[in-house]
């Protein structure tokens, strides 16, 4: 059974920002579209172009405020746990980022738009769900560490493997500035270091969780 580690907001709050958010960017999305609509029907149609503009936005933010459609769990596996990033995660935000292009076309086809506002908006809504999430969670797709009372398994890109406890001489946990886990360096009796790199993996909503497992576990290799 999983276990969620890090709840988002309440799920009440977190609708109400969001609604809040829908209507704020309703009221601001006629900016984007000309005042003359000659290929549409102006007191009716217009509102449909404005709430497109805002559905849009609140895809976008769903993408990145993405603990709303996936709360950070931890996997029980075996006599340890398993940290990774939700296995459908990524495909289920690449599908409701086509919204936002399809969206996008629609609205250039069927209205008269303000060029620099509207590619503004436009580029805002498209690039940033796939700088911020997409393009990451592709490369992490894959990546896990999983911690057991026996071995540390991991995978990061191409690195990944298995090292037994008893192979294992000392664990350095490495932290930031902030007092944030970043890395594991394992010291191996066969003398060949290994370094785990957990930002890489981008595993920051386990850090804490990752820590205290190490330290009840392997405190005799710390």
């Amino acid at each position: 059974m999983t276990k969620i580690i890090r709840k988002t907001l309440p799920r009440d709050i977190s609708v109400g920002v969001l609604v809040i958010i829908f209507a704020i960017v309703f009221f601001l999305a006629g900016q984007l579209f000309e005042k003359n609509q000659p290929n549409i029907e102006q007191f009716t149609s217009i509102y449909l172009g404005e709430f497109l503009v805002s559905t849009a936005v609140i895809v976008m933010i769903l993408i990145l405020w993405e603990e709303i459609l996936f709360p950070v769990k931890i996997k029980p596996d075996g006599d340890g746990l398993i940290f990774r990033n939700h296995a459908t995660k990524l495909i289920v935000q690449a599908l409701i980022y086509l919204i936002i292009p399809a969206i996008v076309v629609f609205l250039v086809f069927t209205y008269e738009v303000s060029p620099f506002r509207f590619y503004g908006w436009a580029a805002v809504c498209t690039i940033l769900p796939v700088v911020g999430k997409l393009v990451s969670g592709i490369n992490n797709y894959n990546d896990f560490l999983k911690l057991t009372t026996s071995s540390i398994a991991y995978k990061n890109n191409e690195k990944e493997g298995v090292i037994e406890l008893k192979d294992i001489q000392q664990i350095r946990m490495i932290k930031d500035d902030s007092n944030d886990l970043q890395k594991l360096e394992l010291d191996l009796t066969s003398g060949a270091p290994i370094t785990i790199d957990l930002d890489e993996m981008e595993l920051e909503a386990y850090y804490e969780s990752i820590e205290e497992y190490i330290k009840t576990h392997y405190k005799s290799s710390l």
